[in-house]
């Protein structure tokens, strides 16, 4: 947990309720021992962290009070960390309702979290976003947008971290992508591909004479 985190998210009722539940002494103890010290910057493990995924949870606040997450995807490594600062990536055109942008022009902050299923991992972030349209530059030009990757980007996010925790991994139930499968699973099908011809082979041998 990066030093801004606890200021930022234990709030005078979070702090009831961990009394009230009986959580605030061990967190206490494991502050006296410096576990919440980590500076409020994006270490290298964070950054990697950030780079090999391909999606991350996006929470932000309408003007009537209500929080709205939203789900933001693309190809691994889509979102970038230009540096241990920020974190930026390319706005792709969705469904067009634009909740998410509407709620960033009445409150910038945002949270975010970043979840690795297959390993157990979850990152979460507090951040100010800028956002920049993108509309002079045409629909594939933004320097944020993954190359190769077609889709309509419509703007640039930045977000400037303030702060930063990595959650439990317990409940996290192991989920894994098509590619994560099919990696894992090469090696088995060319096995099998390998005794498929070898069985071919011997049939052959022993078939009779015609």
């Amino acid at each position: 947990m990066s030093r801004s985190y606890a200021p930022i998210a234990f709030t005078g009722p979070v702090l009831d309720a961990q009394v009230q539940y009986g959580s605030r002494a061990a967190i206490d103890r494991i502050d006296a021992g410096g576990f919440y010290s980590v500076p409020d910057p994006l270490g290298i493990v964070e950054r990697e962290f950030v780079a090999q995924q391909d999606g991350f949870y996006l929470a932000t606040v309408s003007e009537s009070g209500w929080p709205y997450v939203q789900f933001r995807g693309g190809p691994p490594g889509f979102v970038t960390c230009p540096d241990e600062h920020t974190l930026a990536w390319a706005d792709f055109r969705g469904n067009r309702q634009y909740i998410s942008t509407g709620n960033l022009a009445h409150d910038s902050r945002v949270a975010m979290i970043f979840m690795d299923y297959a390993h157990q991992r979850r990152l979460k972030v507090f951040g100010v976003a800028r956002i920049s349209d993108v509309h002079d530059q045409g629909p594939y030009s933004s320097p944020l947008a993954p190359p190769g990757y077609r889709a309509i980007v419509e703007r640039e996010v930045r977000v400037q971290v303030r702060a930063f925790d990595w959650n439990c991994p317990q409940h996290i139930t192991p989920r894994y992508t098509a590619d994560e499968i099919a990696s894992t699973l090469e090696p088995l099908e060319r096995r099998v591909r390998e005794l498929e011809t070898e069985n071919h082979l011997l049939r052959a041998q022993v078939a009779p004479s015609p």
